[in-house]
């Protein structure tokens, strides 16, 4: 079953799951915002001012009063500061500022439309079902207020204004915490790539340089031995010959690999193997051609004889190798000295690419002593035949 996108408000977590904060934290910019609050809340101030000052000589009640005015146009300049900060942090601030709006509405005598500060503050700050709980039980309170001061009549309009803004602004967040969980995910995806990438060019790398070096530093050590034991400097010399071109190709796979350009074949592959199994002194017996296998696996199984020749060359201790090609399979014996399998790179590095085709990869330790590795891709669903058409000689019955 498809699990449904986490990007909008359709799971119980993204009700309750803290906002997402982008790249560089979250909220308005810090410096420009203190200055742009002023010119929302001056249309709120003034008024306010001109109708606590009105009241004649200011006395201790009325400065309370503008305190509390001013330090309510305050909290909203100072908004963008608590995106930081932890959750108990921000839901105080929202719970603060609804609070001195409602105080605002009822002391004051304010219209309803100054309750919007703390409404939109709540909307960015804290998950959408804490918005709903909080602005609206604002809303339901400031209605209740009005109806006891008995001017619900003449400020309604002002309240209905207040939740519609409100409510715009809640979806505008929502589509904004939409855009960064997809701008997060995105990152992700692109962690994952660059991750998935060093793996690979770390497996191909593994498996190329790990049987070339094998290779060459058994054709190095046949060259010495020819040297010390017979002098027989012709015979040396073709060995440093093929070390040498043994170099240069594993430089250019290298570069390839890197570029991820480089093709392994099936074919190419036995003729190395015999060469670095001949070098070794290894009775190899391999088959001459391999069209007997299905040209699509032929890239894979040339990794897996790869890797099972350098496994051989490295750590066995055998005498003879033995390879086995079919259909859709591929068998690798030795009869070295190993008595059971310890799963290294090389085997992990079979089996993801093995998996990444469906098919799988095992390593088995033989009764006498070495290992058996067998490879298989799955042959893929026949097609449906054809339904059968009787044919009759042209120009029907006589």
């Amino acid at each position: 079953m498809a699990r449904s996108p986490r990007f909008g408000l359709n799971t119980r977590e993204a009700w309750w799951e803290d906002p997402p904060r982008g790249r560089h934290g979250g909220g308005p910019d810090k410096l420009r915002w203190p200055v742009l609050s002023i010119a929302f809340t001056l249309p709120f101030l003034i008024p306010v001012t001109k109708s606590v000052l009105g009241h004649g000589r200011p006395t201790p009640a009325v400065v309370a009063l503008l305190v509390l005015v001013y330090a309510y146009a305050a909290s909203y300049a100072f908004f963008p500061v608590v995106f930081d900060r932890d959750r108990p942090v921000r839901f105080a601030y929202c719970a603060g500022m609804l609070a001195m709006g409602l105080a605002v509405v009822a002391v004051v005598g304010a219209s309803p439309f100054t309750l919007l500060y703390g409404t939109a503050a709540a909307v960015f700050l804290v998950p959408p079902a804490w918005v709903v709980f909080l602005d609206g039980g604002a809303v339901l309170l400031a209605a209740g207020i009005m109806l006891v001061a008995g001017r619900f009549g003449e400020d309604y309009g002002d309240l209905i204004t207040v939740t519609s803004v409100t409510l715009a602004m809640f979806f505008m967040s929502s589509l904004v915490r939409a855009v960064r969980r997809l701008e997060q995910a995105n990152e992700e995806i692109a962690t994952l790539a660059v991750t998935n990438e060093r793996q690979r060019v770390a497996r191909d790398l593994h498996d190329l340089l790990g049987h070339s070096l094998t290779t060459i530093t058994v054709k190095a050590g046949l060259a010495r031995r020819v040297l010390e034991s017979a002098g027989d400097i012709p015979r040396a010399v073709e060995e440093i010959r093929e070390v040498e071109s043994l170099t240069r190709s594993a430089l250019s796979d290298v570069r390839a690999t890197v570029s991820e350009y480089r093709e392994v074949s099936l074919s190419a592959e036995l003729v190395g193997a015999r060469a670095a199994l001949r070098a070794a002194e290894i009775d190899a017996d391999l088959p001459h051609a391999v069209d007997n296998v299905r040209p699509e696996f032929q890239t894979t199984f040339g990794y897996v004889l790869r890797e099972a020749v350098t496994n051989v060359l490295r750590h066995s201790g055998a005498k003879q190798v033995k390879v086995k090609l079919g259909v859709n399979w591929l068998e690798v014996e030795d009869d070295g000295t190993a008595t059971d399998v310890v799963p290294g790179n090389g085997l992990r590095g079979l089996t993801e690419r093995l998996a990444a085709v469906g098919g799988t990869v095992a390593a088995s330790a033989r009764p006498g002593g070495g290992l058996l590795v067998r490879a298989e891709i799955p042959l893929p669903e026949p097609r449906g035949a054809a339904p059968a058409v009787r044919a009759e000689a042209a120009g029907g019955l006589a």
